[in-house]
């Protein structure tokens, strides 16, 4: 029996509709709500930290998300990181060890700073960044703006791990 022979008769009677994954926000309350809450804990006021928070979402870079906001750049990193942001620090990883050195009072401000290799507004940023943890209930409040929550990836059982390549 071939192909064509399975085949025969057989008709398509309906069109497939096209699904997506679906982002759902239900917290109920708007965004600025919801961090005007936890307002002590942001860098600047909540109306702010949400104009960065969804132009950053939409694809926007954190300066042209500070311009949106109306607050400087460093600002705007601030709040995202606080926010639960990842990837804002200037910094890179070795770097980012020499300024938890400086913290603990291991190296001089000059030293650190010579040897990270940034400006001094980077320097700042990223010791600010290394000396406040993401804030749990801005988390919270920001999760799914532009998308689904990073941590419930919604195809994951659609794909395979990494392991399984090898």
């Amino acid at each position: 029996m071939t192909l064509d022979e399975i085949a025969a008769g057989i008709e398509v009677t309906a069109e497939q509709e096209a699904r997506g994954v679906a982002a759902v926000d239900e917290t109920g309350a708007d965004l600025v709500d919801r961090l005007r809450e936890h307002a002590e804990a942001l860098p600047c006021t909540p109306e702010a930290a949400a104009t960065v928070v969804e132009t950053h979402a939409a694809g926007t870079s954190v300066a042209e998300s500070a311009r949106e906001a109306g607050v400087a750049p460093v600002t705007a990193a601030k709040a995202l990181h606080r926010c639960g942001v990842s990837g804002v620090t200037p910094l890179s990883p070795m770097a980012r060890e020499i300024v938890r050195d400086w913290q603990a009072g291991v190296l001089s401000r000059a030293e650190a700073i010579e040897l990270t290799g940034v400006s001094a507004a980077e320097f700042a940023l990223g010791s600010y960044i290394e000396s406040h943890e993401p804030d749990p209930g801005l988390s919270a409040a920001v999760a799914g703006v532009g998308s689904p929550a990073a941590e419930e990836d919604p195809l994951a059982d659609a794909v395979g791990d990494v392991d399984e390549l090898f």
